[in-house]
């Protein structure tokens, strides 16, 4: 890993204003492996300010040539993926297979689609006697998680740069590494100056001061809801543009009729993946009552398959374990059953594990099954008919994601369609990194990825002839 003193700024790399710094930390054996410099308010002044600058040139600079340059800060991902992988192994805890496949490779694809949308997508159309301009929105205030570091930097830099917008860039404290290290490409893939920023901070500083910048057009972030709400308080304060990507409780509905084993299985590794740090997780399992004592025995069994320290990490910090370890004595204190994991179960004992665990005699009133735990435990919930299944799956706050399974496509598809939910996979559907990402209800405002995620950079303005 190469670590920076100092922040990425109109082209160069300067320290930052007030000389602090923030530790990073190791969570798999809790040691600090690196400090990045802790931004304050004037450094994000400095950076939107050089945004602004760079937006004019930008702006005017044609799709094909900012599709160039995309193109080659994927190259620049690409070969450096073997260390993009191990620095977010470093710096989250991720096991360094799930870092090569998911971290590092995700992130390249994301890249490379903006790469292709950027040469064909129509920027300018033709409504009756007016000609509709999409033109770019302006500059971008970019607040991004620790659990997908890499991924959330590109989902929302990649369509912002092939939108004709300039960035500020504000990652996760946690996770500040890689975000260096994409400014590292984004200076070697030849993007001008000003173009993208990079300010390292603390949410409730450097966050803040982008978040409620005058200079700032658009505030994209993704994170919990309740940071959502505040960021959205601030925007709407000086009515400039948000997208939120907030949080989820993803039902994985099981049909009668639906291949009950793999179901299960695939519905046990999406919760486990990333140590279970993943907004859209299909965190709540909807099984039917006479098929539930099996799925329970199979959920289980698999359960048992992610070892802590081998098949699963840490969380991403001590603050998280605990949060997750209060929610599984929540769910114990509740009535919940549990069948793997638990707060007995064996963990490393240097590292900020939890044991992946698994709840049976859930009720949908329960805390676990109504509000987001973030780490790897998962709820199994019985239902009585299709009705019955569609008003649990529906019952919370969030409309992420989800999954439903059936025994043929049409009853799979004609179930989905009534999930308040903003992506649903079918019978274990690939990730598609073209299809629209993004929440219903309190799980966010917007969508990223593909071309509707490329809308969300973009205004329009119309001209009568």
């Amino acid at each position: 890993m190469k670590q920076h003193d100092a922040m990425y700024i109109d082209g160069s790399w300067r320290p930052a204003e007030g000389g602090g710094t923030i530790e990073v930390v190791n969570p798999a054996d809790e040691q600090v492996i690196a400090a990045v410099p802790a931004g304050s308010a004037q450094d994000v002044d400095a950076a939107v300010r050089a945004a602004r600058a760079a937006l004019p040139g930008w702006a005017a600079t044609p799709p094909g040539e900012r599709a160039d340059r995309l193109a080659a800060l994927r190259d620049q991902l690409a070969a450096r993926a073997e260390e993009v992988a191990a620095t977010v192994t470093a710096e989250l805890g991720s096991p360094l297979a799930f870092s090569t496949a998911v971290h590092a490779g995700v992130p390249v694809a994301v890249c490379g689609s903006y790469a292709e949308l950027a040469r064909t997508y129509s920027f300018e159309e033709t409504l009756g006697n007016s000609t509709v301009l999409h033109e770019p929105l302006g500059v971008v205030g970019a607040i991004t998680p620790w659990n997908y570091p890499l991924h959330q930097i590109v989902a929302k830099v990649a369509p912002a740069l092939a939108a004709g917008c300039t960035v500020v860039l504000k990652p996760a404290e946690d996770t500040p590494l890689v975000a260096q290290l994409f400014a590292e490409c984004v200076d070697a893939a030849g993007i001008p100056a000003g173009v993208f920023n990079l300010v390292t901070g603390l949410g409730p500083v450097a966050g803040q001061a982008l978040a409620e910048h005058d200079g700032v057009d658009l505030v994209s972030f993704t994170g919990s809801t309740a940071v959502g709400r505040r960021i959205g308080a601030l925007a709407g304060g000086a009515v400039k543009r948000v997208a939120l990507e907030l949080g989820g409780k993803s039902a994985n509905v099981i049909l009668p009729g639906a291949d009950l084993p793999k179901a299960v299985a695939v519905g046990v590794a999406n919760v486990m993946a990333n140590s279970g740090q993943t907004c859209s997780a299909w965190t709540r399992m909807l099984v039917h009552r006479d098929h539930y004592a099996e799925a329970v025995e199979l959920a289980t069994a698999a359960a048992a398959k992610y070892v802590p320290g081998e098949r699963t990490g840490p969380l991403v910090n001590a603050a998280q374990r605990d949060r997750v370890r209060g929610y599984v004595a929540q769910g114990i204190a509740e009535g919940a059953r549990v069948v793997a994991g638990g707060p007995e179960a064996a963990v490393p004992g240097t590292g900020y594990y939890v044991a992946p665990t698994v709840f049976a005699d859930v009720t949908p009133e329960m805390t676990i099954a109504q509000e987001e735990i973030f780490g790897p435990v998962l709820s199994i919930l019985k239902y009585e008919d299709e009705d019955d299944a569609a008003r649990i799956a529906n019952d919370t706050i969030y409309g992420l994601a989800g999954a439903v399974w059936a025994g043929d496509e049409a009853t799979a598809v004609a179930f989905a369609r009534r999930l308040h939910t903003g992506q649903v996979d079918i019978n274990g559907g690939r990730f598609n990194p073209l299809a629209p990402f993004g929440g219903y209800k309190q799980s966010g405002v917007g969508r990223e990825l593909g071309p509707h995620g490329l809308t969300e950079y973009l205004q329009t303005k119309s001209l009568q002839f």
